[in-house]
């Protein structure tokens, strides 16, 4: 399968929604129309493409169809020689998995967070997920943490 990564843009919108509410993971998204859905990440994007703080790259079938995105904050740190690039968000459409598309995006953020001078890139991967059960970022050169701790608070809507 031929696959180009680019930066996301408005047209990559309902590609982006699609794989998201076909995981079913996110009680907002269920709750709400396709549209809703849409109109949240085109809001939301819009936000990320504010600046040179955050990055959102897409991979496109050779038809322009959204088979995976990476999510890319470029974070700074007063205690390493350069940024911490964090990715948060990684999802791959069902049909896609499997073919070389995550690792192709992963790729591109650590080509970008080089271009960056980063330090390091960092994940949250839950461990009852597919990609944490069959090693996928280790695989990568990804090391786990065993020595910390991720905490949340959570401030409203989650």
């Amino acid at each position: 399968m031929e696959i180009k990564i680019c930066k996301a843009e408005p047209s990559d919108i309902a590609g982006i929604a699609e794989i998201l509410r076909e995981l079913g993971w996110f009680t907002r998204m269920a709750a709400e129309t396709p549209a809703e859905t849409r109109a949240h990440i085109a809001s939301q994007l819009n936000l990320c493409q504010a600046d040179e703080s955050h990055s959102i790259f897409v991979a496109r079938a050779e038809d322009a169809t959204v088979l995976g995105y990476v999510s890319i904050h470029w974070i700074p740190y007063l205690i390493h020689t350069g940024p911490e690039g964090y990715i948060s968000e990684l999802f791959i459409h069902s049909r896609a998995r499997g073919q070389g598309v995550g690792s192709r995006l992963l790729e591109t953020a650590e080509t970008e967070g080089r271009r960056r001078g980063c330090t390091r890139l960092a994940l949250l991967n839950m461990r009852q997920r597919e990609s944490y059960q069959r090693e996928f970022y280790s695989r990568h050169g990804w090391v786990e943490r065993p020595e910390a701790a991720n905490f949340l608070k959570y401030l409203g809507d989650h």
